[in-house]
């Protein structure tokens, strides 16, 4: 059996990105695929997001954090909510009007929101278009911001820590590194 990979290749990644962005634009979407790419957050925590939850409509703002609850694990988060999500909350000011409005909704059912199935065949189809291989999944997300937040030099501990694991083999099998990656390591030492 497969195991679901991060999206390691950069020129497919933004191929990727920009496929519900400038391919076949969709702003739900493409939301979709950044909020997943930048929150590491599963998707059975970013379906159920309402703008109540990025907005605060009291003080007319964007919160600086998401905070929840995650599904799987009862236990609580707080995600930095950076400028890549911003950019495509702010995109889609004019589409919400209240608190409990879903980020994520359905267009067949509008007091739902989008469900795991939908999410899955909407990165499959994205995936399909840059040339990824059959391993993607909605998990592919979040394993692919723990694969490039490590690349970028964030510690494993620090990656444990964000994604709730209980054990840094866990995470570790998260980063799904290669030969090639362990290769770079030894190229790099000049001692």
């Amino acid at each position: 059996m497969s195991t679901t990979q991060p999206i390691r290749n950069t020129e497919k990644l933004k191929l990727f990105k920009e496929y519900y962005k400038y391919t076949k634009p969709n702003i739900r979407n493409y939301t979709l695929i950044i909020i997943g790419l930048n929150s590491a957050l599963r998707i059975s925590d970013i379906l159920p997001l309402t703008y109540g939850d990025i907005y605060d409509f009291e003080n007319n703002e964007w919160k600086t954090h998401i905070v929840l609850k995650e599904q799987k694990t009862g236990k609580s988060n707080r995600i930095y909510i950076n400028e890549e999500i911003r950019k495509v909350l702010e995109a889609q000011n004019c589409f919400f009007k209240n608190a409990k409005d879903w980020i994520f909704y359905s267009r067949m059912h509008k007091e739902q929101h989008l469900s795991r199935y939908q999410a899955f065949r909407l990165i499959k189809e994205a995936a399909a278009y840059a040339g990824l291989d059959a391993n993607i999944s909605c998990h592919s997300l979040r394993k692919t911001f723990g694969y490039h937040a490590w690349k970028q030099g964030t510690p494993p501990a620090l990656l444990m820590n964000i994604y709730n694991h209980s054990s840094y083999q866990i995470t570790r099998r998260y980063l799904g590194i290669e030969q090639n990656d362990k290769d770079e390591v030894f190229e790099k030492i000049k001692l």
